[in-house]
C-alpha cells in the first residue's frame, strides 16, 4: 500500500457555533479535559513553531505545564535553539493534535519569559533527575552520550539533592491573539472555528473553509 492510499475517515464528533464556548480559554479547557478523560497519549504535548533571525522556521514538541487567562506556559533552556529563536522573534505558534478525538487546536501569539519566581516554583516541583538534567544538558549544542552522562554525574555529585534553578532555564508564556479549533469531519469537510482577539476582552469568531 502506498502512502497516498492511507485513509482515515473522521466521524466521531462535530463542532458547531452554537456549542462553542464564548471564550477560547474555556473551549480549550473543555477539549483538554476530554483528552485527559479519554486517555489521549500525551494530552499536554504541543508543537512549538519558531523562526530564527534568518527567517528559517523550526518546530518541535514541548509539554504544556500551565494554562490560564494569560496564556500557555512551557519550560526550556533559554540558550536552546527555541530559546534563542524566541529572543530574536517573540511571535510563535503552538498546536495540539488529539488523534483519538480527531481534533487540533492552534494558538498564535507573542511569547515572553515568565517571572523568575514562577520558574523557581515549577523547577523545584520537578523530580531530582530532571533538575540535574537542566544543569547537565547544554541543550541544542553538539555533545557525545559519554560527555552528557559525565556531566550528569558531575552535577549530581556537586549539586546534591536541592539544586537551585540555573539562570539559563525557565518558562515561556504564549499569549494568544488567534486560536483555531479544528474538528475532523467526514469527506474532509472539517469544522474550523477561529477566535481572533480584537481587544483584551473581546474575541471575534469565524468559520474557515476546511
Amino acid at each position: 500500500m502506498s502512502l497516498a492510499d492511507l485513509r482515515n475517515e473522521y466521524e466521531r464528533f462535530s463542532l458547531s457555533e452554537n456549542e462553542l464556548c464564548a471564550d477560547p480559554r474555556q473551549q480549550f479547557q473543555r477539549w483538554l479535559d476530554q483528552a485527559i478523560e479519554l486517555k489521549e497519549v500525551e494530552p499536554t504535548a504541543m508543537t512549538l513553531a519558531t523562526v530564527n533571525p534568518e527567517g528559517r522556521p523550526s518546530a518541535r514538541v514541548v509539554l504544556l505545564k500551565a494554562y490560564d487567562e494569560q496564556g500557555l506556559v512551557f519550560f526550556t533552556n533559554y540558550l536552546s535553539r527555541k530559546g534563542t529563536d524566541l529572543d530574536h522573534n517573540p511571535w510563535a505558534s503552538l498546536s495540539f493534535f488529539w488523534s483519538s478525538m480527531q481534533r487540533q487546536v492552534r494558538f498564535e501569539g507573542r511569547i515572553s519569559r515568565i517571572s523568575a519566581a514562577e520558574s523557581d516554583e515549577y523547577f523545584h516541583s520537578r523530580p531530582l533527575g530532571s533538575r540535574i538534567g537542566a544543569w547537565a544538558s547544554p541543550q541544542s549544542q553538539p555533545i557525545s552520550r559519554a560527555e552528557l552522562d559525565a556531566r550528569a554525574k558531575q552535577y549530581t555529585e556537586s549539586l546534591g539533592e536541592h539544586p537551585a534553578r540555573p539562570e539559563h532555564w525557565g518558562g515561556f508564556r504564549l499569549t494568544p491573539d488567534h486560536v483555531e479549533f479544528w474538528q475532523g469531519r467526514a469527506s474532509r469537510l472539517h469544522d474550523r472555528l477561529v477566535f481572533d482577539r480584537k481587544d483584551p476582552s473581546d474575541w471575534q469568531v469565524s468559520r474557515l473553509a476546511p
